[in-house]
């Protein structure tokens, strides 16, 4: 087989995700038949080449897996945490957690769905801005944002020198102490809705990840962990572009499930992103896969920035479950975030 970058081939064997895999090559860790390869872009044989990691030669491609954690506040989102603190791979069954590792990371004070999986391609897809695979989340605020305010996060905030990407983002109610809103993003940069809410005069007090893509939190336990079925797998890569759904088996959750779509109108993760980019707009209501947990399940097409313009709603049936009560059980109004 044709040489593949070195990121790629540790991402395949479940070691790390294609960006965690370059940091492990920048600390030169990673060897080609025992010369330590440091430069990014380097590319091996793994037929013909040994290609190790601290010394210890890379079997084949593990068997792919898949989990979804509902992370508490006050766990760690990584591998090993030099504190000592729960990890979110704690939370998996015995077996699992050496195996998988978790997809982008939710900070410290902040809870809900977390991917884990050893599908390092998927991983880096999911991640990646470039392929536009929608985040659905529950935010509380400090305040009631006005209109100035919300539009501001819709159409991007200067944070840490550059503009966010633009976002859906809607008043789910509240009052002038607290409000709540409903917030899908595009890109998954460091506390990227925290800062964006301080930009605005609003910080946050409680953030909750509802759904990835087509993946939903659902009734999952706050502290629970459970593998995905093959079929949100199927409609995971196809939101990021990695296997197309059949316009007669749409993606559970989609606008186009249980009939014939109109052509262009079940457009994957990664289609809706590149027309994104050329608009200038994140992708049209209703086409994502990630429903607006608050709503029904018939699509809406109003345009971006709008009344109503929180995100993409779908026909999930997980998703009409997240509505009135917050994850754990207890009321939308709640004591304050952690």
């Amino acid at each position: 087989m044709p040489p593949e970058r070195l990121q790629k081939i540790l991402a395949r064997v479940g070691v790390a995700s294609r960006r965690a895999a370059e940091e492990l090559i920048l600390a030169g860790r990673v060897a080609v038949d025992g010369r330590v390869v440091t430069e990014l872009g380097s590319k091996a044989d793994p037929l013909t080449q040994k290609v190790s990691l601290d010394g210890q030669v890379l079997g084949g491609a593990q068997t792919a897996d898949y989990w979804l954690v509902h992370k508490p506040a006050g766990v760690v989102s990584t591998v090993s945490d030099p504190q000592g603190r729960p990890r979110v791979i704690d939370l998996l069954p015995t077996g699992a957690a050496g195996r998988v590792y978790p997809v982008g990371r939710l900070d410290l004070d902040s809870e809900g769905l977390v991917l884990l999986t050893n599908d390092g391609e998927l991983a880096y897809r999911l991640m990646h801005p470039r392929f536009m695979v929608p985040k659905l989340y529950r935010v509380w605020v400090a305040g009631r944002p006005g209109g100035e305010a919300l539009e501001r996060l819709r159409q991007g905030v200067r944070v840490e020198g550059r503009l966010t990407a633009p976002a859906r983002v809607q008043l789910k109610g509240g009052t002038a102490l607290r409000s709540k809103l409903s917030m899908v993003i595009y890109e998954g940069r460091k506390r990227e809705i925290r800062l964006m809410c301080a930009a605005v005069g609003h910080p946050v007090q409680r953030l909750v990840r509802m759904g990835l893509g087509p993946i939903k939190l659902g009734e999952l336990p706050v502290g629970a962990a459970r593998r995905l079925s093959g079929a949100e797998v199927a409609a995971l890569k196809a939101a990021a572009g990695l296997a197309p759904a059949s316009p007669a088996k749409a993606a559970p959750g989609s606008a186009c499930q249980g009939r014939a779509p109109a052509q262009g109108s079940c457009a994957t993760g990664a289609e809706q992103g590149r027309r994104g980019r050329r608009t200038g707009r994140p992708p049209d209501r209703g086409k994502s896969g990630v429903s607006d947990a608050g709503r029904g399940s018939k699509p809406r097409g109003r345009p971006p920035g709008g009344k109503g313009s929180a995100g993409p709603t779908g026909r999930s049936s997980s998703s009409r479950s997240s509505t009135s009560r917050e994850p754990g059980g207890r009321p939308s109004g709640g004591r304050p975030g952690r």
